[in-house]
Parts: C-alpha cells; sequence; structure tokens
C-alpha cells in the first residue's frame, strides 16, 4: 500500500494505553536482551507489567496514535493478577478501552466529510468491476488501474491546489479525511509534487 495512504488510516490506529499509580502515562518499556547497541522496547499495554524493573500499569484506558485518550479508566487489580507472569498472559478484560476507542473512531468517521450517494456507488461498482477483472482477466484489470492511476493524480492535483488557493486550513482538511494534520499535508504534498 502506498506510504501516504498508509499514513493516513496510521493517524488513528489504536492500542490500549496505561496509566502508572501516580496518575502518568509512561514511555516506552525497555526489555534488557543483553549487551549490545540495540534495547527492544514496547508500548503495548502488557508490558507494564512490573517485571525486570519495567513500570508496573495500574490503569488502563483507550488510546489513539492522534493523541485522543480515553476518559474512562479501568483499574488493573493486582491482588488477582500474579506479578510473576507476563501481563500477556493474565486474563485482563480489555473490552472498556477497546469500546472507548471503537467510539472514539465512530467521533472521528461522523466529522469526515461524507461522499454523496452516487459517488460511493460508482466507487463501489468500480471495485467490484476491477476486483472480477483481477480474476478473470489480470492484463484488463492492470490497464485499468494503470488509467485509474493516471486519473487520480490530475484530480488529486486540482484538488490539493484548489485547497491551497481557498486557504482551507489543514485542520478542516484533516477533519475532513479522518486523520492528523501532518498525515493530511503529507497526503496533499503527494498530489502537488507529482
Amino acid at each position: 500500500m502506498d506510504q501516504t495512504l498508509r499514513d493516513l488510516g496510521a493517524a488513528h490506529a489504536g492500542s490500549v494505553g496505561v496509566l502508572l499509580e501516580d496518575g502518568s502515562e509512561p514511555g516506552p518499556a525497555y526489555f534488557d536482551v543483553g549487551s549490545g547497541s540495540y534495547v527492544p522496547s514496547s508500548t503495548e499495554w502488557h508490558a507494564y507489567d512490573g517485571r525486570f524493573g519495567r513500570p508496573k500499569a495500574a490503569l488502563l484506558r483507550g488510546a489513539c496514535a492522534c493523541g485522543w485518550r480515553g476518559a474512562a479508566e479501568y483499574p488493573l487489580d493486582w491482588t488477582v493478577l500474579d506479578d510473576q507472569t507476563p501481563l500477556y498472559e493474565a486474563d485482563v478484560d480489555l473490552a472498556g478501552p477497546i469500546a472507548d476507542y471503537q467510539a472514539h473512531l465512530t467521533v472521528v468517521r461522523d466529522a469526515a466529510v461524507p461522499l454523496p450517494e452516487p459517488l460511493t456507488a460508482l466507487l463501489t461498482a468500480l471495485m467490484e468491476n476491477l476486483e472480477t477483472a483481477a480474476v478473470k482477466d489480470p492484463l484488463v484489470a492492470l490497464k485499468a488501474l494503470a488509467d485509474l492511476r493516471y486519473l487520480i493524480a490530475g484530480v488529486g492535483a486540482d484538488a490539493a491546489l484548489a485547497v491551497q488557493v481557498g486557504r482551507i486550513p489543514m485542520k478542516t482538511v484533516a477533519t475532513a479525511l479522518g486523520t492528523s494534520e501532518a498525515a493530511a499535508r503529507r497526503y496533499l504534498n503527494s498530489y502537488r509534487h507529482t
């Protein structure tokens, strides 16, 4: 997948976030694997199990790459959890943080610019036709995709120029695309510099 499109989606990548006992959000947890210049790390919730000098999570919450953090906090009961066993092996209920993140995604999607129904229908039909061609006649599919890339580049350049000339704020562009300002800027620049 194109790096710019990957960036658009990654702007709202979700995770289960952690808070320590003092209410702070920890940095990456590091894993001592012996000598060497590379020290692996993780920000996955289960890395904060307090073992081997790593921080110990007190609360879980929904989190997103865009900076959003869920208001609801879900305590980890260390009186029940075995602090000698890796946290990923414990039976921890992640339904709350995941549901909160899903609600955040709904808000992001609802704020994005809706596509008109005729355009949605056209894109759906195009996808179905291309998928069929890819199986039945891959050369036709590849030719259609090449023509489509040419079309996309031209229309994308026109749209990016219209955003620039119209002085549409990057925050508005990001909200309309359902992504971060940095990803939206890279997306627009990908059309302006092709």
